[in-house]
């Protein structure tokens, strides 16, 4: 499942557990439902992150390809 059909599962399911017109056992299904789904999203999200690289130029203008989580040091050199 893509990661919009998921957030927009997850968006469903909060509007019907907020709107309050259902039974206990169906909320407790269908929050269960939610929390693995948004196992999954943090999972998808995880892996786009891991795929994201910021290319950047040191002082020497040499190419450097650095992971997203990096912080960035623009401008100090």
């Amino acid at each position: 499942m893509k990661f919009e059909e998921s957030l927009h599962k997850l968006e469903r399911i909060v509007e019907e557990l907020e709107a309050g017109n259902i039974s206990l056992d169906k909320a407790i299904k269908i929050y269960q439902d939610g929390m693995l789904i948004s196992k999954q999203c943090l999972e998808l999200l995880d892996k786009a992150e891991k795929k994201i690289q910021i290319c950047s130029k040191d002082k020497d203008g040499n190419i450097k390809i650095k992971s997203f989580k990096e912080k960035d040091n623009a401008g100090k050199d």
